[in-house]
Order: structure tokens, then C-alpha cells, then sequence
């Protein structure tokens, strides 16, 4: 029987121009694929690989190429379509963690980032197999490869001899290997995106006659929109739709088709993909339903969906979805369902509902926004957030992203991309609770408030609802960012200029005394009265409703001309107006009344202008902190830790498959093992290798050992449950025991209450007065190691008031940790409590964090409690959940479209 290769060996890939290709293992049945690649090759491409003239392969070098064992050799190969388009291999040489590497890419795709998405294919595969070195002999003349293996981040070094350059190629990980292929995988994506969104023709499929059909209205919104480009309705039966010629077919096309809408039932759509594939089609929008929200027939047909787009190259958006839409008026697209399209504007906007869609473009353009581009993902079986956050990173369009996301598909990804594009470009979400059926999606085991304090970590700002959405959206559009919670209140109304006081106290700003202009104040009245207030504060919000409606323009022009010296963000409660307001708004000029850089906001009520403030206020908070970087500690035994984890796991009878091979790395798996599988280990040794000391607590079977454990160890003790559910509890430890009689009658009392058999153990009292806490890890499937945070006492552990924060963390997010509870300032002096040692406390966090990304076994851990004192912390107790690993985490390895 041949051997079988590992399955996540397989992986459909973005190349650098935006079109997609399949990678996977070569096999026996690729005989034909191979003859029929080679035939292709240019003869200057065959001499660079075999150093001399090979017109055609024998039948056995077809076999030895196409039958390899998964170890020793090994060769992956990039398809599009049904063609081989490029071969990478490996054969291992001694010593045996070395192996030989060579490359072959068909003429017409090179300069595609094939060979380099290979090579990363290739790399993780040989980590797998115990291989730590490339060697490759290049003829000196082959530029192109030399060049991949020196760009590849690895540690490379080259000789020349005998006519021939050797490369050796150290695949150890690297920081810059890493930055590399981050990089690579940002252009890629980011082009895949921008073809989508700026194609030069559309072809509408199923755009029929029939008076509010789903093709027709796409085709109209194309035409009413103005695109730029040829568009193309497609049907069967009818020569024109909406007085545009039709064709029969997407092949009947004369000219080239870069986009085509699919509004067909769903039982045609496979047809239709290999169709658009054959024709050169990039992109797909899929507005047809019948996939996946439908049930496992469904969703068996999305897949496939997919499946065959991406191995021809091509992208989909949806299926189920309202389409996507370019503003930029050397495009002018509207594939949507959607008539209205808002203008011109600031705002990159992606939303996973196709019907929710429809109302949210209609919110934007009735608040005067305007948006750049818009992307609804429906079903969101292949294009997603993350891709769109890589596209509007680079746009110099967008300066705001807005997210409705019902599921997250690759969150440690999101979290990544949002970390980064965060600094220069806010991103704003809401996200429901629930994950509709039809969605490629997985189900996290975080509770919603972890979500909320990841989104937090990476800056991400996040909303309750949709009016939320885009209450903040239009102040980060169009005012710049405050310096800090002071805030400044000017207006004509003396019951709301109050109310955005209390606003403002409430939703953690600082208020200065609110002026009150009266009634009757015009235009010179709010100028002064701004002009006097915003040297004294981070930004204003101005209120203007006069008791008799008329014209403000005045009014609107004296707060714009204040706003823009001042520089400061300035917001307004102005007439009840909601959104930009054409009297607010500063504009390019006549014939372009979009709102730009310096419009004011309006709110209907000055408590939305304040809590839309407050979100950017704290966004501007942390974009100011510095990113910061994982801290290098001392006393770190990765290497050790491993082996503690290994042996308890082995130990059990049942560890399962290893991870894949670059624990060294830092890069991990991470499983959900079936339950039979964990194993409940104490951490005290583990955490040790992380330089954590867990205090020892000496189990006694009755008084009188309990006794001579405290005699040994020293006074004053404690004593308590041995149970770790117990520290729980209240009352089941007694404190500040100093002689023999008092461990005996602690010991009686803690039987009594607890019941017979309820193991009982003494430890040496940490010093007092100190504050209980509780670190924990906890191994999602998707977000990878996330460290737990709260206090220890009962009312806190009742309450739920914890925080979280994925790992490794940073100096930054450790702090930021132990001040995102609610009961942090008994942490820092407040409330009659002693301040504690919040540095060690944080160094702890640290290297908790370090802990759970490097161990993925590490299922569930705790440390409780810690007791954060004035000169230190102690860990009084720690127990973990080991768990083989099963799966590579979707944000490990070579790039791959998840």
C-alpha cells in the first residue's frame, strides 16, 4: 500500500497577484499532470533545474518523480485547475537532518510567488520529518532562485565550485523568516481583494426580463451606478436586459470578464464557476441562496463551491450575500441588491448579513457619510474580514473600518491583522452573539467577555449595536483624535448642555463646567465661547437647538472655522440632526458635496455625541501606548517543560499524535481531545521551568501530622482544603495559625465543615496583609493560549469580573490585565487595602503567558490563588489540563486560505 500523506499537507494558497492555487503532495496518479507540465516548460527553465538539455521524461523518471515515501522524499505540487503549474521536492541526504530542495515552475507562472509559497509548504513539511537543512545547487545564471532561497528569512550561505552555487539553508524560525511570510501573505491577500473590487468588466449571469429579479436589479444598480468598465448580462433565452445586449453564455463574451455576478438558483451555480474559470474570470459574487444556511446538502454544495473556484484561481464572495461596492469614480461599482449607495467617503465597510446589508448602506447614506468600498460576505465561504482588513490597509481610500461580523473564522488572525492595522487605522465592530448555520465558522469556547477583551488587546473598538456602529465611525472619519478624556461643553440649552455633563462623568471622561449660552446666542456667541473652551480640554461637543428653528448656517460656519483652528475633535447636538449635516460638512468643492477631513458629526442627543466620544477617547488611549514587545525573562526552561508535559501525557497511555514538530520554534498545535484523553496534572513542576514558585502545601491525614508539617516548614501556617474546588469556596481555610493548639482546632473544624475524607493540607502563610487573585490559561482551538485574570475573593469569582488576554503578552498587555478588572484598585491602595507589588504581579503574567503559547497541551490551567502582597506574590496553588494536540492552529505554518 502507498503511503498516505498527512492531510493538512494540503492547501488552497493565495499567490502575490491575487489569484489562488492548490498545493498537495505529489502522487502516483499524477503521471499524466507531470508529462503534460514538462511538455510546457520552456528549455532555458529545464536547463536551470537539471543543468542540461532534458527534452522529455522517461517512464521512469515519471515514476521515481510521482512515487515518493513522505519522508525521505517528498514533493508537494501547486495546480490550477486540472494543470500542474509548479513542483517543489526534497530528498534527504545525510547527515540525515539534511536534505537536498529542488524547484521547477512553468514559464507562464512564474513571477506568481509560487515558488515561495512552495517553499514554505516544503519547509513545514521537512520540520515535520526531522529535517533542519535546505541544500540546493544552483547554476549561477538562475537569478530567480537564488534570490527566492536569500529572500526566504532563513539563515542562508552560499559557495561557489565546479560551476555551481550551493545554498545552505538553515530552517530554524526566525523573526525575519516570520516577517517574510507575513509580508508575503499581506500583498497577496490585499491583491486578491483589490481584483475584486476594481475589475474593468462584470458580467451579470441570470439577469432576466422579470421585473425585480435578483439578476436584473444587479444589473440596473451596475448601470445606474456609472461603472466605468463593460457590463455584460447573461442569460439563455433572451437577447437584451434593460436595453443591454445579452449573451447566452459567460463564453459567448467577446471581450474579457474580470468579475461575474451569479444571481441563478443554486443548483446551476457549479456549472456556471468551471464556466467563468474557462473563461479567465477573477472574482465571483455569489448572491444566489440554497448553500449552506440551508443544511447539509447545502453545505455540501458551498463547499464544493468553493473548492472549485479556488483551484481555478479565482475568489467568491457569498454565496447568500448583497454584493460589494467601489465608490472611487474611476470605478463606480454597485453589484449589489442594494439601490441605495451611499457617496463618496472615509469608510471601508464589511457586513456578513446580505440582509442586514440592505438597511445598514441605507443608514450610511441617510447620515450623509459616504463610504469608500463595501463588502457583504454572506455565508463567508471564502473572502472574509480578514482578507478586507489586508485590502484597506494599503487603501489610501480608506481611513476607517467598520465590521458587522457575525463569526470570526480565523481569530487569532483577526487579532493579528487588527493588532497591526489598528495603529494607523481604527477599526470598529459589532459583533452578534450568535453564528448563523451557513457559515464556515468556529464555535469558540471563550465567553463574550473574553471576546471583548481580545478585541480591547488588539484595539479593537467595540460596540453594542449598529447605531453605535456608525455614531463613532463619522467622528473618526472626520475629526481627529483627542489627546486625552478632557472635554468641554458649549450650547444653548441649559437641561442638555447638563446632560452631556453627566454623560461625560458617566462614561469615564472629564468634563469641564458646561457653558451655557442662552437661548438667543448666534453665531459670534459659539465661536467665542468654543474659542475660550478648547485650549482647556482634549475636545467639545457643542449644542446648538434653538427654541424657533431657522437658518443656522451662520451658526454651522462659525463652529467649522473654530474647529479647524483649533485642531482639537469637535462634535455637535446640532437642531437633532443625525449624521453630517450639509451645513456641517466640509467638501471639495461645487459639484462634490461628500463630507471630508474636518466635517462636523451631529447626534440627535448629546448622550450618543458623549458615548461615541468616549469609545474614540479610549481608541486614541491606546494608540498611544507603544505596541510593545514579549519581554525576555530569565529563568526559562522551554525544553524541560516539554518533557514534564510529554512524560504526564505518555504516562496516560494515550498522547495522541505530537504537534507538528516545531515546538522548538514556538510553533504549536492545538486539540480538542476527546475527554478520555486529558490528564489533570499538578503544575508546580511545570510552572518551576517557567521560573514560577508554587509554595508547597503539606497534605496531613490527621491533627497531629498537620502539626508536624507546621513544625517543619515554620511558623505562622495556614491550613486548608487540599481540594483545588474548595479554594472556591468561603471559609474553608483558616489563617495565621502560630502554635499547636490552634492547627489541631483548625484541622477539627475544617473536617467538621468539609465532611470525613476531605483531604486537609498546611502550607506556610504568605505574608499579610495581601490581596487573593486567580491566574489561569485556558487553550481555545482558534485564539491559541489566552491568560485569565481576576481577583480571588468570593464577590469577584460571583461576579465574573475577569479579564483576559491572548499570549504571549507583552509588558503592556500585562499591565493592561491586571487594570482591566473592575476590582483592580484594591490592587493599588484604594479602599483601606494596602497597595501590592502590581511589577511582580505582572511579571508573573508574563510568564504565564510565555508558558501557554509555548505548551498547546497545556489544556486549562490555574493558579489559585496568588496572593499579590506589598514585597511580592506567592502561588499558593496550581493545577493544569493536559490535552494532546490534534490540529495545527489555524495562524501556524505556511500561509493557506483557512
Amino acid at each position: 500500500m502507498h503511503p498516505q500523506y498527512p492531510a493538512h499537507w494540503e492547501a488552497d494558497v493565495v499567490l502575490s497577484d491575487g489569484g489562488t492555487a492548490h498545493v498537495r503532495p505529489i502522487r502516483p496518479d499524477d503521471a499524466g499532470m507531470l508529462r503534460s507540465f514538462y511538455s510546457r516548460l520552456s528549455a532555458e527553465s529545464i536547463y536551470f533545474r537539471y543543468f542540461g538539455p532534458r527534452p522529455r521524461l522517461t517512464d521512469k523518471d515519471v515514476v521515481w518523480f510521482t512515487n515518493v515515501d513522505y519522508d525521505n522524499r517528498v514533493a508537494l505540487i501547486a495546480t490550477i485547475g486540472t494543470e500542474m503549474v509548479a513542483v517543489v521536492r526534497y530528498d534527504r541526504v545525510q547527515p540525515r537532518d539534511h536534505a537536498e530542495v529542488a524547484f521547477l515552475v512553468e514559464d507562464a507562472h512564474q513571477g506568481r510567488g509560487v515558488a515561495a509559497v512552495l517553499m514554505e509548504h516544503l519547509r513545514a513539511a521537512a520540520r515535520e520529518r526531522g529535517i533542519k537543512t535546505f541544500i540546493a545547487d544552483v547554476l549561477p545564471g538562475n537569478h530567480r532562485m537564488m534570490g527566492l532561497f536569500r529572500q526566504a528569512g532563513y539563515t542562508a550561505q552560499s559557495q561557489f565550485e565546479d560551476g555551481v552555487v550551493r545554498m545552505t539553508l538553515d530552517l530554524s524560525s526566525t523573526e525575519t523568516a516570520l516577517e517574510v511570510r507575513l509580508a508575503r501573505e499581506h500583498r497577496a491577500e490585499a491583491r486578491s481583494i483589490a481584483r475584486l473590487l476594481t475589475p474593468e468588466s462584470v458580467a451579470v449571469i441570470g439577469a432576466s426580463r422579470e421585473p425585480g429579479g435578483i439578476g436584473q436589479t444587479v444589473l440596473r444598480n451596475l448601470l445606474a451606478a456609472d461603472f466605468t468598465g463593460p457590463v455584460y448580462p447573461v442569460h439563455r433565452h433572451v437577447r437584451a436586459v434593460a436595453g443591454v445586449r445579452a449573451h447566452r453564455s459567460v463564453s459567448a463574451i467577446d471581450g474579457e470578464v474580470d468579475l461575474a455576478v451569479l444571481a441563478v438558483p443554486a443548483e446551476g451555480v457549479l456549472e456556471l464557476v468551471e464556466e467563468c474559470a474557462e473563461k479567465g474570470v477573477k472574482g465571483l459574487v455569489v448572491v444566489s441562496s440554497g448553500f449552506g444556511e440551508t443544511g447539509p446538502e447545502g453545505r455540501a454544495r458551498q463547499e464544493e463551491l468553493v473548492r472549485i473556484a479556488r483551484a481555478y484561481g479565482i475568489r467568491v464572495v457569498g454565496p447568500n450575500c448583497l454584493g460589494i461596492a467601489n465608490t472611487d469614480p474611476a470605478v463606480r461599482l454597485n453589484a449589489t441588491l442594494a439601490a441605495t449607495l451611499p457617496g463618496r467617503g472615509r469608510v471601508g465597510f464589511f457586513s456578513q448579513s446580505g440582509a442586514l446589508g440592505t438597511a445598514l448602506l441605507q443608514r450610511v447614506a441617510q447620515r450623509g457619510m459616504g463610504i469608500s468600498t463595501f463588502v457583504s460576505a454572506g455565508n463567508r465561504a471564502d473572502v472574509s474580514g480578514n482578507d478586507l482588513l489586508q485590502y484597506w490597509e494599503e487603501d489610501p481610500a480608506t481611513d476607517v473600518i467598520l465590521l458587522y461580523l457575525e463569526s470570526i473564522g480565523n481569530p487569532r488572525k483577526f487579532t493579528r491583522l487588527a493588532r497591526r492595522i489598528s495603529r494607523s487605522k481604527p477599526i470598529v465592530v459589532v459583533k452578534s452573539r450568535g453564528v448563523p448555520g451557513g457559515h464556515r465558522a468556529p464555535v469558540l469556547a471563550l465567553p463574550d467577555t473574553a471576546l471583548s477583551s481580545l478585541f480591547a488587546q488588539a484595539g479593537v473598538i467595540r460596540v453594542d449595536d449598529l447605531v453605535q456602529l456608525f455614531d463613532v465611525a463619522q467622528l473618526l472619519a472626520h475629526q481627529p483624535l483627542p489627546a486625552g478624556p478632557r472635554v468641554g461643553v458649549v450650547g444653548n440649552s441649559d437641561a442638555l448642555t447638563l446632560l452631556a455633563e453627566e454623560a461625560c462623568a458617566g462614561a469615564g471622561l472629564q468634563p469641564s463646567a458646561p457653558v451655557n449660552l442662552g437661548a438667543r446666542a448666534g453665531a459670534a456667541e459659539f465661536a467665542e465661547a468654543l474659542r475660550s473652551v478648547l485650549p482647556e480640554v482634549d475636545a467639545a461637543v457643542a449644542i446648538y437647538m434653538p427654541p424657533i428653528p431657522g437658518d443656522c448656517r451662520e451658526v454651522a460656519e462659525a463652529l467649522l472655522e473654530v474647529a479647524r483652528e483649533s485642531g482639537k475633535p469637535v462634535l455637535a447636538t446640532f437642531q437633532g440632526a443625525l449624521g453630517m449635516p450639509a451645513d456641517l460638512r466640509v467638501t471639495d468643492g461645487p459639484g462634490d458635496d461628500s463630507p471630508q477631513r474636518g466635517s462636523i458629526p451631529s447626534y440627535p442627543a448629546p448622550e450618543e455625541a458623549v458615548r461615541a466620544l468616549a469609545h474614540v477617547v479610549r481608541y486614541a488611549q491606546w494608540r498611544r501606548q507603544p505596541p510593545g514587545t514579549v519581554p525576555s525573562v530569565e529563568g526559562i526552561d522551554t525544553a524541560a517543560a516539554r518533557e514534564i508535559v510529554a512524560a504526564a501525557l505518555a504516562g496516560e497511555g494515550t498522547a495522541g499524535e505530537g504537534a507538528d514538530g516545531e515546538g522548538a520554534d514556538g510553533e504549536g498545535a492545538v486539540g480538542e481531545g476527546a475527554v478520555g484523553e486529558e490528564r489533570e496534572i499538578d503544575a508546580t513542576a511545570l510552572l518551576a521551568c517557567y521560573g514560577i514558585q508554587v509554595w508547597p502545601a503539606h497534605v496531613a491525614a490527621d491533627a497531629e501530622e498537620a502539626v508536624a508539617a507546621a513544625e517543619r516548614i515554620g511558623w505562622p501556617v495556614v491550613v486548608k482544603s487540599a481540594d483545588p474546588e474548595d479554594a472556591r469556596r468561603a471559609g474553608t481555610v483558616r489563617i495565621g495559625l502560630t502554635e499547636p493548639a490552634g492547627v489541631r482546632q483548625a484541622y477539627a473544624d475544617l473536617a467538621a465543615l468539609l465532611g470525613p475524607g476531605t483531604p486537609l493540607a498546611v502550607q506556610r502563610m504568605a505574608p499579610q496583609p495581601s490581596v487573593p487573585t486567580v491566574v489561569g490559561v485556558t487553550q481555545d482551538r482558534y485564539f491559541g493560549g489566552v491568560v485569565t485574570f481576576g481577583l480571588g475573593e468570593v464577590t469577584a469569582r460571583l461576579l465574573g469580573d475577569q479579564a483576559y488576554r491572548l499570549a504571549p503578552l507583552t509588558a503592556e498587555d500585562a499591565a493592561g490585565l491586571v487594570r482591566s478588572v473592575r476590582a483592580a484598585p484594591l490592587l493599588f491602595g484604594e479602599y483601606g487595602y494596602q497597595a501590592v507589588a502590581v511589577e511582580a504581579l505582572e511579571d508573573l503574567l508574563v510568564r504565564v503567558g510565555l508558558l501557554a503559547d509555548a505548551l498547546p497541551e497545556v489544556a486549562r490551567m490555574d493558579l489559585d490563588q496568588v496572593l499579590a502582597g506589598a514585597t511580592g506574590v506567592a502561588v499558593l496553588g496550581a493545577r493544569a489540563v493536559l490535552r494532546p494536540v490534534t490540529a495545527l492552529r489555524p495562524d501556524v505554518g505556511p500561509r493557506r486560505l483557512s
